[in-house]
């Protein structure tokens, strides 16, 4: 039996390399609504939104949910 490594699709990759923009863009702005983060980092909300949760599965995000916003942030920031 031959060993297989898994390795990250192109669009894998692609919801990485978001991750990345959003966490520059929190680092160097700060708290942000997730329309604003989405219109800063200029690439598909639906790309935006899953590196979102990429970060925040990896617990890199602090989350603020009112009636009217949803904000977030880096967490320790």
């Amino acid at each position: 039996m031959e060993a297989t490594t898994k390795t990250n699709t192109p669009y894998e990759w692609l919801i990485g390399d978001t991750a990345g923009v959003v966490w520059n863009v929190l680092h160097e702005r700060g708290e942000m609504t997730i329309t604003q983060v989405v219109k800063a980092v200029k690439r598909p909300r639906d790309l935006v939104m899953q590196a979102v949760g990429w970060l925040a599965r990896e617990d890199k995000l602090q989350f603020d949910f009112t009636k009217r916003r949803h904000v977030v942030r880096l967490k320790n920031s």
